[in-house]
C-alpha cells in the first residue's frame, strides 16, 4: 500500500512539472546618461528631486531602478534598466525618457555627483560631474 502510495505521489508531482520555462528571459543593463536637472544648491534636511535623462535604445528597455553609490560626500548615479530578450525588439532612434529620484541633505558641506555616461574608446568611464553645495 505504501509503494503504491508513493508511486501514484511521484507520477502526480512528475506530471505537474512543466518541461517548459514560461519565465521571462530578460536581463539587466545600465544606460549613459544624457542630462540631468539638478538644483544649484541644497538646504540642510530638505528633499530635493534629481531628474536623468537617458536614450531608450530598444522598446525591450524599461526602466528598474538608479545604480547608487555612496562614498561620503559622493554620489555616483545611473539608471539600469530591464532588457527583455526576445526576437521582437525593435531599435528607438532619440527616444528620450527620464527617471527621478529623491534625495535627502544629511550634511553640511557640498555634494558631488557623478552621473554615469558611458565609456570612452579606451573603456574608461565617463562622467558627468556636478558639485552642489549645501547652504543654511
Amino acid at each position: 500500500m505504501k509503494k503504491l502510495l508513493v508511486l501514484c505521489l511521484s507520477i502526480i508531482l512528475l506530471s505537474s512539472c512543466s518541461v517548459g520555462d514560461d519565465t521571462p528571459d530578460y536581463s539587466f543593463e545600465v544606460l549613459p546618461i544624457e542630462s540631468v536637472v539638478i538644483p544649484d544648491e541644497f538646504t540642510l534636511g530638505e528633499t530635493y528631486p534629481i531628474t536623468v535623462a537617458y536614450f531608450r535604445p530598444t522598446n525591450c528597455h524599461a526602466f528598474k531602478e538608479f545604480y547608487y553609490l555612496r562614498e561620503n560626500n559622493e554620489r555616483t548615479v545611473a539608471p539600469i534598466n530591464y532588457v527583455l530578450n526576445n526576437d521582437n525588439c525593435e531599435t528607438i532612434e532619440d527616444d528620450l525618457v527620464e527617471a527621478t529620484f529623491n534625495f535627502l541633505v544629511t550634511s553640511n558641506g557640498s555634494y558631488i555627483f557623478k552621473f554615469w555616461q558611458g565609456e570612452d574608446d579606451n573603456g574608461d568611464d565617463q562622467y558627468l560631474t556636478i558639485e552642489v553645495p549645501v547652504i543654511d
